[in-house]
């Protein structure tokens, strides 16, 4: 049987000195034994794993709302794509895999349903309490309202998740930070990778999932250098392939090209700042992980065209829109009478505060259970 103690002896025989290694975790807010053949980011990736937050993620829209189709994007799709890109880039450049993937897992369990919109009706409805970003909300969720073990509130992970899951940021994220993980001081490499396989992720698959829903079309992106000299590549190769092949070979290139790119440049600079320890890491001004300044060039139109024409589609809004909506009526209505919230959320009104509870089931709810939750309270014919 591999042992902890030998996980850690391997990881001190292939890490790079700037790898995040298990036997130096800063530990638990809870003391726990050790487990005998898991590290503690092994742990902490399983823990996230079996939570009902992360099988909540299933039914939690990415762009397009559940019910619009099976093919698009959720929530878990999206994070699962996330970790594997992100293990790739780990692996590669020789960081702590199980941590990275951790981070990835669990980056995006703060989420509310029908994605941005939802968190943006949530932070306009908590601004007196200090608003909402699901990056704050996520810790939450691990640090208290996963309820699975006897012993201690949440799930008790790792200091270095828990840091991962707060610094994590993105083009639609505010970089979040909290008193006891190291405001001052940049993420780890590992976290730094799975921030930047978000948004590899999701331009990538939201650029595939807006083109199968029609909102996108082909010539919207011949306007993009980058998707045309892959395009040009790929039918020199293929020259009779069919549309939907060409389109994921593209998608999959694209991938390819960026995380390829990521990694080299990523090597470069670890080489040019002798980055030898985890600390020197966390003591730098900017973060290490990045795209060559051509790569960002070329990322930079598929982003914006993304915005203007997928994000910003009228059906889009109009998701956005209703869904706001949603989350506001059934806030107010809870709020007016917390007797309607389940019982085992009632109980925790005097801890936290009515609004505060609200909040969290709200946030809790998966994309069809809020619709179902709307019916109930509002359609008179619907059994409560």
């Amino acid at each position: 049987m591999l042992t902890q103690k030998q996980i850690q002896e391997y990881e001190d025989r292939t890490l790079a000195p700037y790898a995040s290694r298990s036997s130096e975790s800063r530990g638990r807010v809870h003391k726990e034994a050790e487990h005998p053949y898991r590290s503690v980011y092994q742990r902490d990736r399983d823990r996230i794993i079996h939570s009902a937050a992360f099988r909540r993620l299933e039914y939690k829209t990415q762009v397009f709302v559940n019910h619009e189709g099976d093919y698009y994007r959720t929530r878990l799709t999206h994070t699962l794509e996330v970790a594997q890109i992100a293990r790739t880039i780990a692996l590669a450049l020789r960081l702590n895999v199980d941590l990275t993937e951790a981070i990835a897992l669990a980056h995006d369990l703060g989420h509310t349903p029908f994605g941005h919109s939802g968190e943006d009706a949530l932070n306009e409805l908590m601004a007196r309490q200090g608003g909402f970003n699901h990056n704050l909300h996520g810790l939450r969720v691990v640090d208290v309202l996963e309820e699975r073990y006897p012993e201690f509130p949440g799930l008790n992970l790792s200091w270095e998740v828990r840091e991962g899951i707060v610094k994590h940021s993105s083009a639609y994220d505010k970089c979040s930070r909290i008193k006891g993980l190291a405001p001052s001081e940049m993420p780890t490499l590992e976290t730094q990778i799975a921030d930047i396989a978000d948004e590899i992720a999701y331009d990538n698959h939201d650029l595939d999932d807006g083109l199968t829903s029609g909102l996108l079309k082909d010539s919207d992106l011949e306007q993009l250098e980058l998707w045309n000299k892959i395009l040009k590549d790929i039918s020199r190769k293929y020259a009779t392939i069919s549309a939907e092949h060409k389109k994921y070979l593209i998608i999959r290139s694209l991938i390819d090209v960026q995380v390829t790119d990521l990694i080299r440049t990523t090597e470069e600079k670890i080489a040019r700042l002798k980055l030898r320890s985890v600390r020197q890491v966390k003591k730098l001004d900017a973060k290490v992980v990045s795209f060559s300044p051509l790569i960002q060039r070329l990322r930079r139109p598929l982003r914006e065209l993304l915005m203007r024409k997928l994000y910003h589609h009228y059906r889009v809004i109009r998701m956005s829109d209703k869904a706001k909506r949603f989350i506001k009526e059934l806030f107010e209505v809870y709020i007016d009478r917390p007797e309607a919230l389940p019982p085992h959320i009632q109980k925790r009104i005097p801890e936290d505060g009515v609004r505060r509870v609200v909040c969290d089931y709200i946030a809790g709810m998966t994309d069809r259970y809020a619709l179902d939750e709307y019916k109930k309270l509002f359609d008179p014919y619907e059994k409560v």
